[in-house]
């Protein structure tokens, strides 16, 4: 293995890590506010990548009438939920909040098929096609069994993942897509080609990496998070809503997950089916964070795409074992850490 093969071994292995990283930033948000192991992510990845290919090739994404129909769904749930007091304007309230995205999605479809909108506007048009899925799911799915183990939302999520994955051949097919790259310059550093695409990756990274440390360290909503993350009762007795908290968890996942999926898919064929495996190399990685600690999830994305790059030049055909095979010295370092702490929970 000579230099040129050793830097675009790295470069691969830090943009596909990048990707692993806002997977694994996303399921650890889920989970530190809602005890959720959102299995579906992986959907969203490949929702968001498919739904903008379909707004490329000038057809109108199955996705958009998904998102009508989980709108309708998550508006009678929250009118359910609060059958007990409800007034006038409540109903009005949660008709506006379920309705108004869903509506606002098809028309930012059909304006950008109507009149030819150029990449940026239907990479917003995607997203906003394919995140409020995530808030509507929590409402019509997680919210009613919010009291229930770990182990049954786990069970819930991995039932919901099928369901998604089966809508997800329905829509879009068996056959794979590629989106427009965003950037197709090269920059040349001596002996290595970096691509635009490969930088917008990572600067696209980086910007959510830093959004989310001053949303999380200096507003008032991202202080209600980290204090349900860290103790719900606690946050209930101060009058932090558990469902809002839920709700902007699941959307900033969402939104996550489906931008991720947009900017891999310009460097790698997607199918219906792809984004449950990048999801599972984004679950090892905050499996290596604990599922509490953002940066160790970040290196440890870091590590999966180097290992997964490295794995592919010399041994591609164990790459997949390889990977996997991370998780275990960390569960097993995990476990040896804490068996006085399991023992207490089980007693």
């Amino acid at each position: 293995m000579d230099l040129s093969i050793l830097l675009v071994l790295v470069q691969d292995g830090i943009v596909n890590g990048a990707i692993y990283g806002l997977l694994a930033l996303a399921l650890v948000i889920v989970f530190t506010v809602t005890r959720i192991i959102w299995v579906p992510i992986g959907e969203f990845v490949s929702f968001g990548a498919l739904t903008l290919a379909m707004l490329e090739a000038g057809q109108m994404p199955g996705t958009v009438a998904l998102t009508a129909l989980l709108g309708l769904g998550a508006a009678a749930a929250r009118l359910w939920a609060a059958r007990a007091r409800l007034t006038p304007a409540g109903v009005a309230r949660c008709l506006l909040t379920a309705l108004l995205p869903a509506g606002l999605a098809a028309l930012l479809a059909w304006a950008c098929l109507a009149w030819g909108a150029p990449q940026p506007l239907r990479i917003l048009a995607a997203l906003a096609i394919v995140t409020p899925m995530a808030p509507f799911l929590y409402d019509t799915l997680y919210r009613p069994m919010a009291g229930a183990s770990v182990l049954v939302l786990l069970i819930a999520s991995v039932a919901l993942h099928l369901a998604l994955q089966g809508l997800g051949l329905i829509f879009f097919g068996a056959e794979g897509s590629r989106t427009e790259s965003l950037a197709d310059s090269l920059l040349e550093i001596g002996p290595l080609l970096v691509t635009g695409q490969s930088l917008i990756i990572l600067a696209v990274t980086l910007v959510l990496i830093a959004a989310l440390a001053l949303f999380f360290g200096h507003t008032l909503l991202g202080k209600a998070l980290r204090a349900t993350a860290v103790n719900r009762l606690g946050a209930r007795l101060v009058a932090i809503p558990p469902a809002l908290c839920g709700h902007v968890a699941f959307t900033l996942a969402g939104g996550i997950a489906a931008l991720g999926g947009i900017l891999i898919s310009a460097t790698t064929t997607l199918y219906y089916d792809t984004g449950f495996l990048i999801a599972l190399k984004g679950f090892v990685a905050a499996v290596i964070g604990g599922l509490a600690s953002y940066p160790l999830a970040a290196l440890g994305a870091l590590l999966i795409g180097l290992v997964e790059s490295f794995a592919a030049f010399n041994a591609s055909a164990f790459k997949e074992v390889l990977v996997f095979m991370i998780i275990i010295p960390v569960l097993l370092w995990r476990s040896w850490r804490m068996p006085a702490a399991l023992d207490e929970g089980e007693e």
